[in-house]
């Protein structure tokens, strides 16, 4: 498995919440449903996106705007619109402390106060993950805050299209439609991104174009289980165990050993969001000698057990992992 491959891997939709909101100006959605991982793009008309923390950016018909949560954010048609809808957890929709989820409702997977021929009206398309588990926590700590891809510029545009085309309609698996349709125009999103030059990515994706640490990356994302050691890494790819610890940490920024321990515990945090993983599953699939041992590492790296990762997890409140964080500003792909 490629490092891409291997980060990519992690957005499976399940049900993920689908919306073509249809709004007339002036509107303005505050969005607090604290979704891990969200999607919107415009249809018909301009928006402005607003993140909590950064510059406000404007969104034209096509543009792709990948938003990392769980911060709230603000989608408008003018920056200075006062807030008119709350969008809160379960995506419930209020006005004035009043629910307006059914009355707003314009049909399947319809919403807002515009109408459907009214040319006026802007058309938003968004998807939401709505648990972390869906996209996984070594791709959300490698992403921006904000995240946008322009029309035009992506063959991720025909996605764009198929979601606009597809939203509205009731057929037998739709859901399941939808959502494959929502993480190939993410994955599309992301390996944009992941490509373009000064883009933020993290080091060891960079990392993974050199001859001697990609192949080394790709042993260690392959197979975390082996007991791997600088020496027989070093074996493997033809150099000396001082000159794979020297590149390593030059392109890296940390020792073989060092990334290879946090890579292990993002995996193992991966795994336990599942319900049905125990501790000792996740330990010998990441090559702790057993549940006890994984618990202290993790406790150690984290600052919570297992266990409490797990709620956390479920709850949507938990931190960061250390080690896989990435660029808090926007980032706009160039063309």
């Amino acid at each position: 498995m490629d490092t891409l491959t291997g980060l990519l891997d992690g957005p499976k939709a399940r049900g993920a919440f689908l919306l073509r909101s249809i709004l007339t100006p002036p509107w303005s959605l505050r969005i607090e449903d604290r979704a891990p991982l969200s999607v919107v793009t415009m249809v018909r008309g301009d928006a402005w996106i607003l993140p909590e923390r950064g510059t406000p950016l404007l969104l034209h018909p096509g543009d792709v705007a990948i938003v990392r949560g769980p911060e709230p954010y603000t989608v408008a048609d003018d920056p200075d619109t006062p807030v008119d809808v709350i969008v809160g957890p379960g995506q419930v929709c209020t006005k004035g402390g009043v629910d307006v989820s059914e009355v707003m409702s314009l049909g399947v997977r319809t919403w807002g106060q515009g109408r459907e021929g009214d040319r006026a009206s802007s058309v938003v398309l968004s998807g939401t993950y709505q648990a972390e588990h869906e996209i996984g926590q070594r791709l959300l700590g490698c992403l921006p805050a904000l995240l946008v891809r322009p029309a035009g510029t992506g063959a991720d545009d025909t996605l764009v299209h198929l979601l606009a085309a597809e939203i509205g309609r009731n057929e037998p698996g739709q859901e399941l439609v939808l959502d494959r349709i929502l993480d190939l125009l993410v994955v599309s999103v992301l390996r944009s991104w992941l490509a373009a030059p000064d883009s933020g990515a993290p080091a060891w994706y960079r990392a993974q174009h050199d001859q001697v640490v990609g192949p080394v990356l790709r042993l260690m994302h392959d197979d975390p289980a082996t007991a791997w050691t600088v020496a027989e890494l070093a074996q493997r790819v033809g150099v000396s165990r001082a000159g794979l610890a020297r590149r390593f940490t030059a392109l890296v920024g940390e020792p073989p050993m060092a990334y290879l321990a946090g890579w292990r515990l993002a995996v193992a945090a991966d795994l336990l969001r599942e319900p049905e993983c125990t501790v000792a599953f996740a330990a010998r699939k990441v090559g702790y000698s057993n549940a006890f041992a994984l618990s202290a590492a993790f406790k150690r790296v984290r600052g919570v057990s297992p266990q409490e990762h797990r709620r956390l997890a479920a709850t949507g409140s938990q931190p960061q992992a250390a080690g896989f964080s990435g660029p808090a500003e926007t980032v706009i792909l160039a063309g």
